[in-house]
């Protein structure tokens, strides 16, 4: 198996794959100075660049029209700033929305009074999407359709989708509706099913994952009205952050005027098939971009290794990919049930197999690896963390866009586990090309960008300390270890934070 060389990753914090403002800092965007509306040939409304952009540039940051925090994440979230907290103050009156303080709670108030009368009324909290379409109607009825001049669409005109979803999905959306007409309070302006459907259909197909401050994980959903004209390409050339409460338009590479901006709705990491699927069952559209219509990189993806210049015979290929695709449901099953010690088991028997059948790039792979060494720093084991890391970074960067944030974070994580195992050189490199990579896809504000940078300088300071004296290097990292470990390495997570548009 090809190893991922240190001189491959040994980037300069200030090296970018693309070019990006050397003020970036400074970028902000106080209107839509840089979009505007216009009808996107088979795909209705979308928005394009009316002026030229570059990597890392935010086109409009926007907050939420309303947001919730998820029902599983209802009493350590806080339901005012969504950060994670051990130790939350519970409403009094609701007993379900959960504070930081005192101060998050008046700042939560205006829009939490309403809702907090409903709940008491309703004797429990109904779920997400109920409780974000209430907060929609509520400010809609206070403040109308447009709360801002920035704001380019009306709720009304977003699509819905209503008639489109399946039998299946129809019994789930009418008992939402029966709920929230039960929830809503008679005190409350009546709406018509009509008009409760539609907002529930704008959520389904155009809610927006909420994460926590440090945009780690998943915790709540939102409407971004702004965010819904924005059309899907599985190679786009926009990214959505979400930073301070805001989510960010931040462009991967250049946009000249007139030119369509895009994000992806779906991970890139899936064959074209899988993407056209998902993007049908969620969004209703059948995707026609590039990528998918001439399957680019799908051969990477499902590829056979090549061993002494010789490839693998493609049967040989599909049994593995077979035999990974099981392996993959029953490793899963046991990350959900943080089992963690299955996992393991169940990652290294298959990655056994697949070693000299499957290439780098085959994405069963990569799944393992990224499991793997996700787990194995979890629980402590390094070095061998650390091994899979590095190949999965390998595989990463041949099929992902070398500004895709997923790819800086995965390398992040993998700079990490380096500095961990003790290989510093490795580390400091990862980390640097992580933070080039952040840089544009998150920007210097975002507290992982300067989470990132600390990192940067400590390994940085580290690894000249290394080259100068390697028994004081190791007399210092011990001590480091036990007093300042380095964050980003949380607890496994049995959901993820790829695909940031809601998915049911």
């Amino acid at each position: 198996m090809v190893q991922l060389e240190a001189s491959a990753i040994l980037v300069s914090a200030g090296e970018s794959q693309l070019p990006y403002r050397s003020s970036l800092a400074s970028v902000k965007t106080t209107d839509m100075e840089f979009v505007e509306v216009f009808d996107s040939p088979g795909k209705g409304r979308g928005l394009r660049a009316i002026k030229e952009v570059w990597a890392g540039d935010v086109l409009f940051a926007e907050p939420p029209f309303a947001s919730v925090v998820f029902d599983s994440h209802a009493a350590n979230i806080c339901h005012s700033c969504f950060r994670r907290q051990e130790k939350l103050q519970r409403c009094g009156q609701c007993r379900f929305a959960h504070y930081c303080d005192k101060t998050c709670q008046r700042a939560a108030w205006e829009e939490h009074k309403q809702e907090c009368a409903a709940i008491k009324s309703y004797t429990k909290a109904p779920n997400e999407s109920v409780r974000l379409a209430a907060r929609i109607l509520w400010r809609m009825d206070k403040e109308g359709s447009v709360v801002s001049d920035t704001q380019l669409t009306t709720l009304e005109e977003l699509e819905d989708h209503i008639y489109d979803i399946s039998e299946e999905d129809a019994k789930d959306f009418k008992v939402d509706i029966h709920n929230f007409l039960d929830y809503w309070p008679r005190s409350s302006k009546p709406h018509t099913v009509d008009n409760v459907s539609h907002i529930l259909g704008v959520i389904n197909c155009n809610g927006f994952m909420v994460s926590d401050q440090r945009g780690l994980q998943a915790v709540g959903v939102g409407l971004f009205p702004n965010l819904c004209l924005v059309n899907h390409d599985c190679w786009p050339n926009c990214t959505v952050i979400l930073n301070n409460g805001k989510i960010e338009l931040r462009a991967l590479g250049k946009i000249n005027p007139g030119e369509e901006v895009t994000v992806s709705y779906v991970d890139f990491l899936n064959l074209s098939e899988d993407r056209r699927r998902l993007l049908k069952q969620q969004y209703f559209f059948d995707c026609t971009c590039e990528h998918c219509t001439n399957k680019i990189k799908d051969d990477l993806k499902m590829a056979g290794a090549e061993v002494d210049g010789v490839k693998v015979p493609e049967e040989k290929v599909k049994e593995i990919t077979e035999y990974s695709r099981t392996m993959l449901e029953k490793m899963e099953k046991a990350r959900i049930e943080a089992n963690y010690n299955e996992v393991v088991k169940i990652c290294r028997e298959c990655v056994e197999k697949q070693e000299n059948v499957l290439a780098d790039t085959h994405i069963y792979q990569l799944r393992m690896w990224c499991t793997l060494s996700e787990v194995l720093s979890y629980l402590q084991f390094f070095e061998e963390a650390s091994t899979y890391a590095r190949k999965m970074v390998e595989g990463y960067m041949k099929l992902y866009h070398p500004n895709n944030a997923q790819l800086g974070m995965a390398t992040m994580r993998a700079g990490v586990t380096h500095w961990q195992a003790g290989f510093i050189e490795i580390a400091h490199g990862m980390i640097c090309k992580a933070y080039a990579i952040l840089m544009i896809t998150h920007g210097p504000a975002h507290p992982i960008t300067k989470d990132l940078e600390a990192m940067r300088m400590q390994t940085e300071m580290e690894l000249r300390m290394f080259k100068q004296n390697e028994y004081v290097y190791h007399s210092m990292r011990e001590a480091a270890l036990k007093n300042q470990p380095m964050r980003m390495m949380a607890e496994p997570a049995t959901d993820s934070i790829k695909n940031l548009f809601r998915r049911k």
